[in-house]
């Protein structure tokens, strides 16, 4: 019962259109019809040119990822697996938004959210990664994917020690390892369509030169 209670809530706070509803209402502009696309933070200073506006869908996408384990904490469920699969609900509605044509953010805001609370080891070593790639190519994609895909390979080699910052602990490695795959990969697919176009610029470019 507490799987489906999991479930369900992260799946519904992760679907609420945190962009799309600030941005209607602040600008009256579809954020899903203009720049990218993305219902997200980085979209939505794109497109409106406003920081405040970037920074407010950023804090919210953030609090998003928090909400969820906050509440099932308070009603005393703190068991990393039903948290976990609330964290992942969340995540997924966020990416893939039921109300938006399963159009939705890239998740990482959201995802930093819930990390800070059960699994900031996870969130410490994709930030590092992120900081190294995004320095050493000047692209928040590539910055996004290697960090993301890194930060994986990093928690499955090191589970002994990725285990000791998951709050609460989890039952077991596998849980923690399943964890992290359904939560990065849902990331990662939510890039695979601004890598590509990326790497078609890369070959354009190559072409013309």
């Amino acid at each position: 019962m507490e799987y489906l209670i999991s479930l369900l809530l992260g799946y519904g706070v992760g679907s609420f259109p945190t962009a799309f509803l600030l941005l209607k209402k602040a600008k009256n502009i579809d954020i899903t019809t203009v720049g990218t696309g993305n219902v997200g933070a980085m979209n939505s200073f794109d497109v409106t040119n406003s920081k405040f506006i970037g920074i407010a869908v950023l804090i919210l996408d953030l609090f998003k990822g928090m909400l969820p384990i906050l509440i099932l904490k308070i009603f005393s469920i703190n068991d990393f697996s039903f948290l976990s699969v609330a964290l992942i609900a969340c995540i997924f509605a966020h990416c893939y938004n039921p109300w938006l044509k399963l159009n939705g953010g890239r998740g990482l805001a959201s995802a930093a959210g819930g990390a800070t609370l059960i699994f900031p080891f996870a969130l410490g070593v994709w930030v590092i990664l992120w900081v190294i790639f995004y320095f050493m190519k000047k692209d928040f994609t590539i910055a996004n994917v290697v960090a993301t895909a890194m930060t994986l390979i990093v928690i499955v080699t090191s589970v002994p020690t990725a285990i000791k910052y998951a709050f609460p602990k989890p039952d077991s490695e596998a849980i923690l390892v399943l964890f992290s795959i359904g939560l990065l990969l849902i990331i990662i697919s939510r890039h695979t369509e601004p890598l590509q176009e990326l790497f078609e610029s890369i070959k354009s470019s190559k072409r013309n030169y």
